[in-house]
């Protein structure tokens, strides 16, 4: 099973890459920004968050998949990288995995010259990182 926290990253890496969520039917579309505010999830991203998960709103897909966010929540998916692009993607894990990438229609994706999208950085924690190796020389 996809975990919400797995679902969530999934989406914030495609959200750094311009992807954005469909909602209400294909009647509106939403990316977050910014997506972190420090080592977290911004407001505007929560607040999208609660606007996928809500049923009123009907089913919510990332732009250029198949899969809806419901149906990756469900213990028939998981979240792994894309053999292409690193990047996380929807895997079924009853089924063969899916033949589409939402980096398909990204033409100047994968760019390994471009930072890749990332994760919240916990910067007190790097900080004492820094400090840790500073204090051993």
């Amino acid at each position: 099973m996809a975990a919400e926290a797995e679902v969530k990253k999934y989406l914030a890496y495609w959200f750094q890459l311009g992807k954005r969520v469909v909602l209400k039917n294909g009647q509106q579309t939403l990316t977050p920004r910014p997506i972190y505010t420090g080592q977290d999830y911004s407001n505007e991203f929560k607040a999208v968050w609660q606007q996928i998960i809500d049923p009123k709103n009907g089913y919510s897909y990332l732009e250029g998949t198949e899969e809806t966010i419901q149906e990756l929540l469900s213990p028939a998916w998981e979240v792994s990288s894309c053999a292409r692009c690193t990047m996380p993607v929807p895997i079924s894990v009853a089924s063969q995995p899916s033949l589409v990438c939402p980096c398909n229609d990204l033409n100047s994706w994968p760019n390994t010259e471009l930072p890749l999208p990332r994760s919240p950085i916990d910067t007190q924690d790097r900080l004492q990182q820094i400090r840790r190796r500073l204090g051993k020389i």
